[in-house]
């Protein structure tokens, strides 16, 4: 009898810590943050005031962090989600956690990858989201209000990630 009753307060416990794992939720309004990065420029979230903003949480060793990133360039290559010069209506803003501007401007060039890629070597700026779980996407509408989040990658779900930025642009 106390076998099962133990089970279900251990799971109880772990949901509530899983919970906590998330800062902002669907709905919730963009943190205030500041990004420094010499190879991309400084930003804020000041800044992106009526702009589609997506923002993109990984490390370099993470495997599903790689699919992500790698999805998100080849939509971007088959312009199915049009960023650069052309779209000033949607920013991309990719964060290394715990990684430091000379790792990330490496590990861009090494990929290809055409997206800004701004550091967070001490996590300051994926504690305003989250305290664990890579990958994760925030997608803001032009409110500064989160309309889509994920954990990990699904190619699915990316899916959906793509054709909400594309509903949220026309």
């Amino acid at each position: 009898m106390r076998k099962p009753i133990f089970l279900l307060l251990l799971t109880a416990f772990s949901i509530c810590l899983s919970a906590q794992t998330d800062i902002v939720k669907k709905g919730d309004k963009m943190p205030f943050f500041e990004l420094e990065s010499y190879a991309n420029g400084n930003i804020s979230s000041s800044q992106l005031d009526n702009k589609v903003t997506l923002i993109v949480i990984f490390a370099t060793w993470c495997p599903p962090c790689q699919q992500e990133l790698g999805a998100l360039q080849q939509a971007i290559d088959k312009q199915k989600i049009r960023f650069g010069k052309d779209n000033s209506d949607l920013a991309i803003l990719v964060v290394g956690r715990e990684h430091n501007e000379e790792e990330l401007i490496a590990y861009k060039e090494k990929k290809g990858f055409t997206f800004p890629i701004y550091p967070d070597p001490n996590r300051e700026f994926t504690a305003k989201f989250a305290t664990q779980s890579i990958p994760r996407a925030y997608l803001f509408d032009k409110n500064g209000k989160i309309v889509y989040t994920s954990v990990g990658y699904d190619e699915k779900e990316f899916q959906q990630l793509v054709n909400t930025i594309d509903k949220l642009l026309k």
